[in-house]
């Protein structure tokens, strides 16, 4: 058997690099809130249902939901990477589970997590993170309850149960996300791939 080229040992560990940072989102779940800033650029972005804005001015606003009633966590699958010697695409299939006992209401919200990623100082950081939103289902830990069917109507039927229980939770969704195969979700795929393809970058690799 042929030893490992430089190559590819370097590809491996790449991934692994960056489907640590993927992985990295449970210490939001787990509220450890210092290990979470590591996963961005300093200048890095963070672009969700109820928060557009600085990754760190985003750790920050899921402190104050930590405190509140609401609780999430993510079920993240596995990767799949676009990378060049320092830039990355990663798509990752993710599911957000929401509960608010006070409530008596939670959610399962099923989405993509769109990431471009980037190689500063030898070490692959988040610059930019999107969410496109496939489906989403209310849930009632304690038996049916009434749904204000109003407030729900008032968003995508994708995401209208996440939605609906973070308005209901202080945290209002303020604008359009981006929905399966929608125009949003064509123009953030553009975007991220002209920021790939900029003139500098090597031949691509896709890894799974």
């Amino acid at each position: 058997m042929s030893d490992v080229s430089a190559s590819e040992l370097r590809l491996v560990t790449d991934k692994a690099a960056i489907d640590a940072l993927i992985q990295g989102w449970m210490f939001r779940d787990i509220a450890q809130w210092d290990k979470l800033r590591t996963l961005f650029l300093p200048d890095g972005r963070m672009e969700a249902s109820w928060f557009q804005g600085l990754f760190s001015d985003f750790v920050d606003a899921s402190m104050r939901m930590g405190a509140s009633d609401l609780r999430t966590k993510h079920v993240m699958g596995t990767p799949i990477i676009s990378l060049t010697s320092d830039k990355a695409i990663a798509e990752t299939n993710a599911i957000i589970v929401c509960d608010n006992a006070a409530l008596q209401l939670g959610c399962n919200a099923h989405g993509r997590f769109f990431d471009l990623i980037e190689r500063r100082d030898r070490n692959w950081k988040i610059l930019k993170r999107h969410f496109f939103y496939d489906m989403s289902a209310f849930t009632f830990p304690n038996g049916p309850i009434e749904i204000d069917a109003d407030t729900a109507k008032r968003y995508p039927h994708e995401y209208a149960a996440l939605a609906y229980i973070l308005e209901k939770s202080g945290f209002p969704v303020t604008r359009r996300m981006a929905t399966r195969n929608s125009e949003a979700e064509r123009a953030i795929r553009a975007a991220g791939q002209a920021w790939f393809d900029a003139p500098g970058n090597d031949a691509s690799t896709t890894v799974r």
